[in-house]
């Protein structure tokens, strides 16, 4: 955690980590490491609202945990940026990362793989490595997601790639 702002160690130390390393093919094990993704997740949403920074909704899609979707969001210049937001827990999970997906962005950055799954290889997967199988889906969006967001954004409104939905909106009235 050195080098990291301390905004960012404050919020990591408190998302509870994870005790159970389960996957989806481990069943009882599976479900009891979905309570513990749950808990971090819902420790992780409270602390953001708690923050006035509350920029993500995640809800698995099938009762097995496997599938996970939602929208999230960044504030860049006053103006809220929203995306739909989508990945699948890998069999091989929790040592291996879920691949986070924005799919309105797909072709918009060269941070981004096929498919709108945003790039992570060289600062997360390392850190998330490292820390299998005690990290999970509230690390990955904390870690992984915001910083990308954080990073990319900015950047993609400034090049003009996305627009907000009020201009796309009052640019097709015209």
């Amino acid at each position: 955690m050195e080098g990291w702002d301390p905004n960012t160690k404050s919020t990591l130390t408190q998302i509870p980590l994870l005790a159970t390393k389960a996957g989806p093919r481990d069943g009882a094990a599976w479900t009891q490491r979905l309570k513990e993704e749950y808990k971090a997740l819902i420790t992780y949403t409270q602390m953001n609202k708690s923050k006035d920074n509350d920029w993500f909704r995640i809800s698995a899609a099938n009762p097995e945990g496997t599938r996970w979707t939602g929208k999230c969001w960044y504030v860049h210049n006053l103006l809220k940026y929203e995306f739909d937001l989508q990945f699948d827990i890998p069999v091989t999970y929790p040592s291996t990362a879920p691949e986070l997906e924005l799919p309105q962005l797909d072709g918009k950055t060269q941070k981004m793989y096929r498919g709108g799954k945003i790039c992570l290889t060289i600062h997360f997967k390392p850190l998330w490595a490292k820390n299998s199988p005690r990290f999970g889906i509230a690390h990955a969006l904390c870690l992984g997601l915001a910083p990308w967001l954080a990073a990319e954004v900015p950047i993609l409104v400034d090049s003009g790639m996305i627009k907000h939905k009020d201009d796309a909106t009052s640019s097709s009235e015209s």
